[in-house]
């Protein structure tokens, strides 16, 4: 199971994906379908990301093993709110 740093790297990862599409598109490189189909990719993957550090901290404070979070399908982790 990734360590929280890691899926920490990858939110900036995808946080960096989603400045450049923006950058593309106002570059003219990419068009508004491509851009929205691609950001709604990313969108997913940050809500499953900032789930898996919850579901994690919430282990953590329980004394329970952080270790056992799973990353949950996105019709799961779309329907939450902050």
């Amino acid at each position: 199971m990734a360590k929280d740093q890691d899926i920490l790297d990858q939110v900036n990862q995808l946080v960096a994906e989603e400045k450049e599409l923006r950058a593309q598109l106002q570059h003219r490189e990419i068009d508004e379908s491509e851009e929205h189909r691609r950001l709604r990719a990313l969108e997913v993957q940050l809500d499953q990301c900032w789930d898996l550090l919850r579901q994690r901290r919430a282990l953590r404070e329980t004394g329970g093993d952080p270790g056992a979070a799973s990353v949950r399908p996105p019709g799961e982790v779309e329907g939450y709110l902050n």
